[in-house]
């Protein structure tokens, strides 16, 4: 079900890109399309079932994003030297997973990896929030809600990316649908 709730947001996205209306940063993007699948890779090697489902979909789907943000010109957003940091240091999270291979730690450097890769995104949906899709985020946090009513076994291999998924979404969400920077502006 989660998983369904999900590529309709995504799926949303997808569109919202061809058309140029949602500009994906390609460096989240394709960090938010490995980390998720190292993550699953990860979780599958522990004996995790069915809740691996969740960040293989998520990284699946962020690809797609990816792909698609190839399409149309105006889906491109500008690189910063921030992208580039963090992009940097999500890799340098995906080579200590690499040189480690110890599946609780493949998914806190997994983790890790997407966190700092959701920071360039954080840092765009309180700045340009129109450049974004709510819906894919908050299908996310849907989707991570889900799978965490689903653990039987209630250990780090089944919720440590859900719990991360959650919150990671539930404050894209959030910052692009109520537009802080507005508010504060209009506040002030």
């Amino acid at each position: 079900m989660g998983a369904f709730i999900f590529s309709i947001g995504s799926i949303s996205y997808i569109i919202d890109t061809f058309k140029g209306k949602a500009k994906p940063n390609r460096v989240t993007f394709l960090l938010w399309a490995i980390a998720p699948l190292i993550a699953f890779f990860s979780e599958i090697s522990q004996g995790v079932g069915l809740q691996s489902l969740l960040p293989f979909i998520v990284g699946f789907f962020t690809l797609l994003i990816l792909l698609a943000s190839f399409v149309n010109k105006k889906a491109e957003w500008k690189i910063t030297n921030f992208d580039i940091t963090c992009g940097v240091l999500s890799l340098l999270g995906l080579f200590l997973w690499f040189v480690t291979k110890i599946g609780n730690i493949a998914i806190i450097f997994s983790i890790m990896a997407d966190g700092l890769a959701a920071l360039l995104t954080l840092k765009k949906s309180y700045f340009y929030p129109k450049t974004e899709n709510v819906w894919m985020y908050l299908t996310g946090a849907i989707y991570a809600g889900i799978t965490l009513l689903t653990i039987k076994t209630w250990n780090f291999p089944h919720y440590g990316f859900p719990i991360y998924l959650l919150l990671a979404n539930i404050i894209i969400a959030s910052l692009i649908k109520f537009d802080f920077k507005k508010s504060f502006k209009t506040r002030s």
